[in-house]
């Protein structure tokens, strides 16, 4: 069985999957290359406010695209537009259209991102063998902390996205305590929770059986710069 079959029975079983990041690394270099890796976490620290905060908060930064990908894993992108969650799915911040800024050119062309929505597409289209393309969203989410005012990854709680799958993976981590993923059943009782700490640290899930959430971020070292920036991919099925 290979890596990218595990995680898909993982998904099958239980609904998610934690896979630590020496092995997602492994995982996405053996479905396309990363020599971009370096310029592409560095990308999050141009990302722009999230505005769109119904909480008041301005912890969040980020960048959105949305692709097509095909059954094979070739991705093009889809000219940009604005994200779209029913309050069903999201109760804080759901029901409007969001326009956020978009993933840059250079990111979005890249490829470590190209071998990303590939590896997506491999392990998604095991799950869906008829699905023949895929809508992807790309989410670059920089999570701040600050001194007295927790960073909230997931503000809407633990919640759906009202999507087939989700990939949630970890650029980097800065100064920051807590933070914990934990995935719920339907019915809304725990089935497990971890903690991505470490670059490449993946949290897998299918969004139509599971509910996730992670704890809020604070600083460790209130006086220096406190964040966790993650990649988030989510597929749903075209038609």
């Amino acid at each position: 069985m290979t890596e990218t079959n595990a995680i898909g029975t993982s998904l099958a079983g239980p609904g998610f999957a934690f896979v630590p990041g020496a092995r997602m690394q492994a995982i996405l270099r053996s479905a396309g290359p990363l020599g971009d890796w370096r310029a592409f976490a560095a990308s999050w620290g141009a990302l722009e406010t999230d505005t769109f905060m119904a909480d008041g908060g301005r912890y969040r930064r980020r960048r959105h695209a949305v692709f097509r990908v095909a059954a094979g894993g070739e991705a093009s992108r889809e000219p940009h537009q604005p994200h779209y969650q029913g309050r069903d799915y999201n109760t804080l911040n759901g029901g409007i259209d969001r326009w956020f800024a978009p993933v840059t050119p250079e990111i979005g062309a890249g490829e470590s991102l190209a071998t990303i929505l590939a590896f997506c597409a491999r392990c998604f289209g095991g799950l869906s063998p008829a699905t023949r393309a895929w809508k992807a969203e790309i989410h670059q989410f920089r999570i701040e902390a600050k001194p007295g005012s927790e960073g909230r990854p997931t503000p809407e709680g633990m919640h759906r996205d009202g999507v087939d799958f989700v990939l949630v993976l970890l650029i980097s981590r800065t100064n920051i305590a807590s933070g914990t993923t934990t995935i719920a059943d339907l019915d809304r009782r725990p089935l497990g929770s971890f903690t991505l700490t470490e670059p490449f640290d993946a949290a897998i899930v299918d969004d139509r059986r599971v509910y996730h959430g992670v704890t809020p971020v604070v600083p460790q070292d209130p006086a220096q710069p406190a964040y966790r920036d993650v990649l988030v991919v989510t597929f749903k099925a075209v038609g």
